[in-house]
């Protein structure tokens, strides 16, 4: 359905993928979509990102949602990669995950998008379609779920497959309202018709 799926995150470097998906925790990437553009202005270089004065970089990122937190967290990132990475935003898990609000969902995104590792980052989506299409438990948390799915998956579609099923919830079967009547999944899903 979805065979062009791609990241709809908006970012030119590493770096400004690395921050914009940091910012996505619990808000749409339509909203840090609008926010980015106005911080990449700004602040176009790590150098400059990591200078910020909090207070700017969080009237910036009010509406995503948790600017006190993120503000700091994204001028602690830029600081850590200009002066311990030499403005290069790390290939490696274990120093990513020493940075400010960066887990390993944020790490899948990184080397998936950025890199092109294989790897498959399991959001809200690809844990509701998860779920309802019978791939995993209603109890799995996001890491049984990813493990399900690599297992389920060949590695080399691991990216596509994330990004086709991101689309696929997002677009389709929502949490609200999904399209059941026209959906191809029906027999294998844990909604029921009428």
């Amino acid at each position: 359905m979805f065979p062009n799926a791609k990241c709809e995150l908006t970012y030119n470097s590493i770096f400004q993928l690395l921050i914009a998906v940091t910012l996505s925790a619990q808000t749409t990437d339509k909203k840090v979509n609008e926010c980015t553009p106005i911080l990449f202005a700004k602040y176009p270089k790590i150098e400059d990102l990591k200078d910020a004065d909090v207070e700017d970089v969080k009237k910036i990122i009010k509406p995503i949602g948790m600017s006190n937190t993120k503000s700091k967290n994204i001028i602690e990132i830029a600081r850590i990669i200009h002066e311990k990475y030499n403005d290069e935003v790390p290939c490696s898990e274990d120093e990513l995950l020493t940075l400010p609000g960066v887990g390993h969902k944020t790490i899948s995104v990184v080397f998936a998008e950025g890199y092109k590792i294989p790897a498959f980052p399991v959001d809200t989506h690809i844990s509701r379609i998860a779920k309802r299409c019978y791939l995993a438990t209603l109890k799995d948390d996001v890491n049984d779920i990813e493990k399900k799915l690599k297992k389920l998956i060949d590695k080399n579609m691991w990216i596509q497959m994330h990004h086709s099923m991101i689309f696929f919830g997002r677009y389709f079967c929502k949490a609200q309202a999904p399209k059941c009547n026209e959906c191809k999944l029906k027999g294998k899903c844990r909604i029921k018709y009428k």
